[in-house]
Order: C-alpha cells, then structure tokens, then sequence
C-alpha cells in the first residue's frame, strides 16, 4: 500500500485489482477529446491506472488457462536485452558487464546491467506517450504531475504516491496473463514459398482488412481480453542480414543508433482503432520497432496517443516471434496462454516484458 505522503489528503491510491461488471462502449459510443476520437478515459473510473489491462479479470485468466494449456509447452517471448545492440530512436548502448566479485581466484561473479527499458523488447507504459498539443497522459493526467529525474525510494511503506502515478509497477503487480493470438503476418504471405510483398524495414502499412483475413485463415475468432501478437517480420530480416545491412538502417556505420528512418507496422487509421477497441484487446505486440507504421504520413497523428494515452492499452515493440511462429505451425494453432510480468519498477515508463507462451 502506498502511503499519501506528499500528496492531496482526498487523492484515492489506485487499486491493482481490475474493475469488472458493465458492458463496454463500442468504439462510436466513446467521447472525443478535442481532434481525438476514440477517448477511453475513466471507462474504468477516473483514478485507473490498468487500462485495458482491466479486461484480464479472474475469470478470464482462469478460463484461459484451462483451454490453452494442454501440451506442456513453452515458448519465451523475450529478445535478449543486448538487442538491437545499436537501439533505435537514439537510446543507450545496452551495457552488460560480468566481473569477478571476490577476486579472480574465488569463484564468484555479478552482473552490472544499464539499459534503457525501451532499448529493446519492451512494453511502452502509460507514462510513455501521450497526447502531443495537450500534455496530457492516459486518464486525463498532466504531464507536469508526474516527476522526471532520478527515481530514488528507500523505506517501502513510505513511497510518495504523487512520484508513482501510471507507472509499471502496477502492471508488475497485476500481471499481463491471459489468451494470447498470434496473427503470423509473415507466414500468411510466405507458406507457400512466396516472398513477403512488403520489406519489414520500410514505412509500410498493415490493414485492418489483412488482420481480420489472417485471422479468419488461422481460425482465430478473437475474445474480450484477448493480448494480440503480430509477427510482422522485423527480427527474421535482422537475423538473416549481414552487420552492413544493420549499419546502413542506422544510416551509416558511423552512427551508434538505428534512426528507425522506416518500419512496416499497423496504419494509422479510424478502422484500426475501431478494430483494437471493438475486440476490446488487452494488449497488443509485435517484432517491429514502433508497433505502427513509422513514420506516420504526413500530418497524421501517431497511433501510440490513442492506443497508450486513450486506451490505456500495453504496446509491445521487439517481440521475439519466431519461435512461436513456429509452434503454431507446428500444432495448427494460434491460441495459447500468454504471460507477461514487467520489472517491478515504481514510477516505471516501460519495461522489458518477461514473456512466455503456453501450450
């Protein structure tokens, strides 16, 4: 339990519990908030912080449990945290050292990790990405409330809960379990040898219409609560490339960062916010950089201001798929039961996922 130091006498401590009952607004039943359609704010009460996250309720879990867990096998999700070993968007090197703790002579070791916790496979938190013109995050919460600079706790039963607010560790706390689906958007195109249409490493959209085909294909019929995963083909490509072709994405060898110029990705579009409100998803992934389609077209707002700051729904970038990908083509199945628990991190903006499927 945080306590109130610091903060308002009246002001409510989020419940990690998810709030359940009621049926949910369709996607044209929402407010707007200014040019924005689609605002899901206070759809779970205007003190939330779970967001979709909401969805996976008790009942949810345990029914996804017990249909999808029948083999006995288990598939992680992570990408190791050295990759991209020159991150996108101009984030820190990961940095990850082994050194002797007692000397060289006695055999002991430890790790000293830095990363940016959005370097590599992550989920983008609520205090991630907001709402660009009005400085606002999920739920109507100003950016100037939540602190920025070193996050520093010592005693914890004494945590400031005004520093904490939209921050992973309420997701740590509740989990991301639940259905998964992959939707394999590059087996649909290639299973039978063909080559993919599109290069993942290029601004190239995915539609609606190709989701809901590819579902349809693997005979997916999508359930509220389910965490959507798209293998859009990102890492394949990274994997079969040489170290120059890695350079020349970064824009040259030079350059310690991929500048992500161009990345395949869900458009930008009132229909694929129709489609990931109406199915009511809890989260949504992928092995692509940015999730959508990067860059955005010319004038178009990015997809991350109605997914994270209306929605309130867990973004997952650099997703390890393919082996995945390859237990559902092995068993013909699509379905399986996905765990997700963040790091811990009190105030966090993202997280690398700690992710696994079930089978």
């Amino acid at each position: 339990m945080f306590s109130q130091k610091g903060g308002k006498r009246d002001e409510v401590i989020p419940n990690t519990e998810p709030a359940t009952g009621g049926v949910l607004p369709t996607f044209d039943e929402l407010p707007s908030f200014h040019d924005f359609t689609g605002c899901a704010w206070e759809v779970w009460g205007k003190d939330d912080e779970l967001g979709t996250i909401n969805l996976l309720t008790p009942e949810v879990v345990a029914r996804s449990a017990q249909e999808e867990i029948r083999l006995g096998r288990t598939v992680a999700l992570n990408w190791p945290i050295h990759f991209p070993s020159r991150p996108v968007f101009g984030r820190k090197i990961p940095s990850i050292t082994t050194y002797n703790k007692a000397g060289p002579t006695i055999p002991i070791r430890d790790d000293v990790i830095h990363i940016n916790t959005q370097s590599g496979c992550q989920w983008d938190g609520l205090k991630h990405f907001g709402l660009a013109g009005h400085n606002v995050f999920y739920n109507n919460t100003p950016s100037e409330v939540l602190p920025v600079g070193e996050m520093e706790f010592h005693d914890p039963s004494e945590i400031d809960y005004s520093k904490v607010k939209l921050g992973m560790h309420n997701w740590a706390k509740h989990g991301i379990c639940g259905r998964g689906v992959l939707l394999d958007v590059v087996n649909y195109y290639t299973a039978n040898g063909e080559t993919l249409p599109y290069d993942p490493w290029t601004t190239h959209p995915i539609t609606v219409a190709e989701l809901e085909t590819i579902a349809k294909k693997q005979g997916v019929e999508f359930r509220q609560g389910d965490i959507l995963l798209l293998r859009v083909g990102f890492i394949q490509k990274y994997y079969a490339s040489t170290n120059e072709a890695k350079a020349d994405l970064s824009g040259g060898p030079e350059k310690e960062t991929f500048e992500t110029k161009y990345s395949a990705g869900i458009e930008q579009s009132e229909d694929m916010k129709r489609f990931l409100w109406n199915n009511h998803f809890s989260a949504i992934a992928s092995d692509q950089p940015a999730l959508e389609r990067w860059p955005t077209p010319e004038g178009t707002p990015h997809l991350h201001q109605t997914i994270l700051g209306l929605y309130g729904m867990p973004i997952g970038e650099f997703f390890d798929l393919e082996a995945l990908s390859e237990l559902c083509q092995e068993t013909g199945r699509y379905t399986f039961f996905f765990t997700s628990w963040p790091l811990n991190i009190l105030g966090g903006a993202a997280s690398p996922p700690n992710a696994a499927a079930y089978f």
